[in-house]
């Protein structure tokens, strides 16, 4: 095996400088991943330096980027910083490398023409890919077409994640539930909530295109929701003329990347429509 040796301090302080100002071009927690241990790196040398670090610095540091094309698509960047080289002394850092993932709405011989035509700059491919991107967006989303619609009793349901942040994804929630005759809401954030108001077989139809769709590109580890509660009987009324989104309705956001709910707030908005006391049996629920 080859080795390798850290980057001298101002090579590796260049390289954390650009992915530091990646980041910042993506604010917004849904607009990117990272793994915590390399954003604390990123801020360690970014705050502090990096003349302390010892020989256990990792080989290279993974940023994926979504990139927003219109409201309802994005494509993810995913972006290779090296902080090591095989030279002992080396005079620049290898450079930033990056690829991107195929999104379930582009074929793959459309993905590789787009990331053939990318120039090798990262910030230059970014520009690009906003421009030329667009460009194949569908204008129409086979996966919402007519559906047959099931009938049955109305059932109310709760499902509860412990982190959804992703816009596109957020999207197709909406998007997606007038075809099955579902109204409710999404909320983002740590935690996010989803409540669904129809069918039961509507409701399972639904989750069944979001899961297998909408959350194709997902590692199955990562798919983490949970159904919290059930409302059935009699007494169940729509609380909801459609399906819509309430992140940036019910208060402040919170947390080092603000996407934390205000709970009080959140709780406040469920009385005002009568289901107050849904909010300790979803969100409150150990």
């Amino acid at each position: 095996m080859t080795s390798t040796h850290p980057l001298p301090p101002e090579l590796l302080e260049s390289q954390v400088s650009t992915l530091d100002l990646l980041l910042a071009m993506f604010p917004d927690e849904s607009e990117y991943d990272i793994s915590p241990s390399d954003l604390d790196l990123i801020t360690d040398i970014r705050d502090n330096g990096s003349e302390n670090l010892t020989s256990s610095l990792p080989s290279e540091i993974h940023l994926a980027l979504h990139v927003s094309l219109n409201p309802t698509h994005s494509i993810q960047v995913n972006v290779t910083a090296p902080l090591r080289s095989t030279q002992t002394d080396p005079t620049e850092a290898p450079p930033i490398s990056f690829s991107l993932r195929q999104p379930t709405w582009l074929d793959k011989a459309s993905l590789s023409a787009l990331s053939s035509s990318l120039p090798d700059d990262i910030f230059s491919a970014l520009d690009t890919l906003r421009d030329q991107g667009t460009s194949l967006v569908p204008t129409s989303t086979t996966s919402i077409a007519s559906k047959p619609a099931f009938t049955g009793p109305l059932v109310r349901v709760w499902f509860y994640f412990p982190s959804l942040s992703t816009r596109e994804k957020r999207q197709h929630m909406v998007d997606w539930a007038p075809s099955y005759l579902l109204t409710g809401f999404v909320l983002a954030g740590k935690p996010g909530l989803l409540c669904l108001e129809g069918s039961a077989l509507n409701i399972d139809a639904y989750m069944n295109e979001i899961k297998t769709v909408s959350w194709g590109d997902i590692p199955s580890h990562q798919k983490k929701v949970s159904e919290r509660y059930r409302e059935t009987g009699t007494e169940v009324t729509r609380a909801f003329e459609e399906m819509i989104e309430i992140t940036d309705l019910v208060g402040e956001r919170h947390g080092q990347r603000q996407n934390r709910g205000d709970m009080a707030a959140i709780e406040a908005w469920l009385k005002e429509r009568g289901l107050g006391e849904m909010f300790e049996s979803v969100i409150l629920q150990s």
